[in-house]
């Protein structure tokens, strides 16, 4: 098992990002990375499609031998990662989620915007986190309807999303925000 990879998913292209950072702190290990582009992005399915597709695109990453596997998508971890760690009791399973605790224990933090999928804001596992900081500072959950969509269709800059993002700030254009 030593030589084993490591398992990354995402739901998309997103979680590249989380493999660039695996295989900068931990050179010597190998990686496979499996983006499914197919059903790209997840957040606007329902829970249960969202625990499918993670399940079926995790069992192909342990067929293939991984040691561990790291779930690279906030709401395929939110949606998924108790179903993937009863089944998998011996495998390490990591997920990810927002950064509410650095931001949140950040010396004079007072806001912390958490930009997320719907679903992801939803989710049980979020809510338990953004409870646990809400005493460090105002945890503030945003959903974003349309965004993943956006940015796995490659709309990184532009008119559409510079006005998208305007209006979801909207609200909060008189706030003090330390972190998004």
């Amino acid at each position: 098992m030593q030589s084993a990879p490591i398992g990354v998913l995402d739901s998309g292209m997103g979680g590249l990002s989380v493999l660039h950072a695996l295989k900068r702190a931990m050179p010597h290990e190998r990686f496979l990375y499996y983006g499914d582009n197919a059903n790209a992005p997840y957040g606007p399915r329902p829970p249960e499609e969202i625990r499918a597709l993670t399940s079926r695109t995790a069992q192909k990453l342990i067929d293939r031998g991984v040691k561990a596997l790291v779930i690279a998508c906030n709401t395929a971890t939110s949606a998924a990662i108790h179903l993937l760690r009863q089944a998998h009791p011996d495998l390490p399973i990591i997920g990810i989620e927002p950064a509410v605790k650095p931001a949140a224990l950040d010396v004079g933090s007072s806001s912390v915007i958490v930009m997320a999928t719907p679903l992801t804001i939803r989710e049980d596992k979020y809510q338990k986190l953004a409870a646990a900081f809400c005493h460090e500072a105002n945890v503030i959950s945003l959903p974003c309807p349309g965004l993943a969509e956006m940015v796995e269709g490659g709309l990184f800059d532009g008119p559409v999303l510079d006005g998208y993002l305007q209006d979801l700030f909207l609200p909060f254009r008189y706030c003090s925000v330390d972190y998004i």
